[in-house]
């Protein structure tokens, strides 16, 4: 319960700078399922600063929704900085947002590898003329669970701050 409220914080934080800059949000989430949204969306009024989510989980929903190709899925695979990236710019293409920020990881237990264990997520965050572009590879440790929530919570943070800037 205590991460939830940190959660709940960190958004409100966030949708306070979107409205102050009058931006809108868009996410693109893989690996946290849609928790980043649902952490927006559980605050009154994130209407006025979330435009919407996608939860792009399979292969096919990031080329069908976000526009990832299918070359940079299979050369890089969905978790992957070009991955990221390709989210991100294609949650903006895609909504009427202004910022976005997209997720792409291993949460496990299974699925993990030398070059991508269990716990590596990559972060892509894009936008209009507000930030440059950019993508970030985090290794979180913990269970399932704590690997997505440590996720979203750093994508709430990171958003934050660049927005600070």
């Amino acid at each position: 319960m205590q991460q939830a409220n940190n959660l709940t914080t960190l958004a409100e934080q966030l949708g306070q700078q979107l409205l102050q800059k009058q931006l809108m949000l868009v996410s693109a989430e893989s690996c946290t399922g849609g928790w980043i949204a649902e952490a927006i969306t559980a605050i009154p009024g994130s209407s006025k600063w979330f435009e919407r989510g996608y939860v792009t989980y399979s292969n096919a929903a990031k080329q069908e929704l976000l526009g990832v190709t299918e070359k940079t899925l299979q050369q890089h695979g969905a978790v992957s900085e070009q991955t990221a990236e390709a989210m991100a710019a294609g949650a903006l293409q895609h909504s009427h947002a202004q910022v976005s920020v997209a997720t792409t990881g291993i949460a496990g237990p299974d699925g993990g590898s030398v070059e991508k264990p269990v716990g590596l997520v990559w972060l892509g965050f894009a936008s209009h003329n507000v930030f440059s572009d950019f993508t970030i590879a985090k290794q979180f440790n913990g269970d399932r669970y704590t690997v997505r929530e440590q996720a979203v919570s750093f994508a709430l943070q990171t958003l934050s701050s660049v927005l600070t800037i």
